[in-house]
Order: C-alpha cells, then structure tokens, then sequence
C-alpha cells in the first residue's frame, strides 16, 4: 500500500522530563510512514540533547532548532505567551508531508491516532480534521483505541463543516466584526476584564475538537498561520489559544473542518470530560 508521508511536529520548550514519552508515541504509532520534526524553541534545559539520543533509534526524526527568538514569549507576570507560534510555522515550511499533524511535547497520543486520523480524513475529503481527548494517565500509555466498536456501538457523532464555520463566525464579538479596525482581541480584556469580553467574544463555547492534535492537508499552510498573541482573532476565552486561533482561520477559509468525538489524544491535565467516563471499553 503506498500511504502518503505525514508530517508530525512536536514543539518542544524546555520539556526534558517527558519529551521522550511524547516522542515514543510518535515513533510507536500503527502508521509509519511519519516524519517526525521535533522543532526546539530555544530551550535552556537538557531537552535538545535528550532528542538527539532518541533520534539515534529511529531516522524519520529530524530535530530543528527555531532559528528566530521569540521577543514577545513572555507578558510582563513572566507568562510564556507566545505558545512557540513562530517554532511552529518554521517547522511547517520545513515539513514535506502530504499532511500535517501536530502532537505537544508533555502529552502522548493513543498508538493509531494517526492512522484514524488519516482515515477520516480521507473518508470525508476534509482539510482539516480534529479527534478529541482524555486525561494522560499510565495505564492508557501504549494502547489502541477501537475505533470500529465505536461505529459499531453507534456512538461516533460528527460535527460537519457547515456548523464548524457558522461556530467560527458566531463566536466573535461586535468588536470583532469586520467594520472594526483592528483584528485581534486584547489579552488584558479576556484575561481580566470579563465583563468586556463579550464585547470581543460572541459564544464563548470551545472549538468543537482537540487543537493540540490537528490534522490537516499541507495546502493550509498557504492561506493559515500560527500567530502571535495580540493578532490572534480566536484565542481562548480565558487563554492564549494559539491551536484555537489556527483552526478557527481554516474554518473560516476553507469551509471544510470536521470534528469527531473520538478520544485519541492524552493530554496531561490529570483529569476526563464527563462524557468519555466509561469510555476505556475503546481502549485496547
């Protein structure tokens, strides 16, 4: 079968104690025909030398240093703000992928994320794809999800393009509309000052999948880009939203996003949604 490469990057910024879990559940992954970028946003720690001893193991990784420093990373509390936007979109033009996915540095993604990924997006001719997540807990580390019992069990549900993008315009605010004439929301409003965020904020629901696993065609990065906090038009509510920012453009320009509530992705928050108890049944 001749399956297309795929492009997994992993920003990495100071990330020594648990980069190698995430990497190894890159390299581990059912579909293999990965090239695995781990882009080094500058760290200060032992992260760049712990990924050139994983990278010995296996030659689809290629390890890159962000050749920009990042002169608004930080707020003035001290807060990394900036979420690496400018790692990101250098190694995005470096990538060679047919598609392109994405996997933080401190989480793990389930053994076939990538390949159910791939299937669906190939299933549905979408741009973009997002899955969905649960808590990282050990005993998840290493395994499968059944995705065919899931279809099975009649509990696959689909968001589908035309309520993605109608999610997408409805969540900006009056000051947001396209009269207004500047295109970004200021993180003082969302952060500390509520009662103004409706004035920048329309629906304050979340995206409706998991951003820190995107999964999408390499024709996006043309006309969608990461950004930096005081021009991100989609950031969180409460946040800095930098993969929600980046979603929310292609929506809103291709008219092409799906979404499926398939918990794929372990992200380490040490807790479930409420929807996905019960749901180890799928894990294999």
């Amino acid at each position: 079968m001749n399956e297309p490469l795929i492009s997994v990057i992993i920003p990495t910024y100071n990330d020594e104690k648990y980069i190698e879990e995430a990497v190894d559940s890159i390299i581990n992954q059912t579909y293999k025909n990965l090239e695995i970028i781990i882009i080094d946003d500058n760290s200060t720690d032992s992260t760049p030398e712990i990924i050139k001893e994983i990278a010995k193991k296996d030659d689809r990784i290629r390890l890159l240093t962000c050749p920009y420093i990042d002169p608004h990373r930080y707020d003035w509390r001290g807060v990394n703000i900036s979420v690496g936007y400018l790692a990101r979109n250098y190694a995005m033009d470096e990538s060679k992928g047919e598609y392109i996915t994405f996997q933080d540095a401190d989480d793990v993604s389930l053994l076939n994320r990538i390949e159910i990924q791939y299937e669906l997006i190939k299933k549905y001719n979408a741009v973009l794809v997002t899955t969905s997540w649960q808590g990282l807990f050990t005993e998840l580390v290493g395994k499968k999800f059944d995705f065919e019992k899931v279809i099975k069990d009649g509990n696959l549900k689909i968001t589908e393009p035309d309520e993605i993008t109608t999610y997408v315009r409805n969540i900006r605010g009056v000051l947001m509309a396209d009269w207004f004439p500047h295109k970004y929301i200021p993180f003082i409003i969302q952060k500390w000052f509520p009662f103004f965020r409706k004035l920048f904020f329309g629906k304050q629901t979340p995206y409706p999948g998991a951003d820190n696993s995107m999964f999408f065609k390499r024709e996006v990065i043309k006309k969608a880009r990461f950004r930096r906090l005081r021009d991100r038009q989609w950031p969180a509510v409460s946040g800095r939203g930098v993969g929600r920012d980046f979603v929310c453009q292609i929506a809103n320009k291709f008219e092409n996003s799906y979404s499926f509530n398939l918990p794929i992705y372990l992200w380490r928050v040490g807790w479930t949604m409420d929807e996905y108890k019960g749901w180890d049944k799928y894990i294999v």
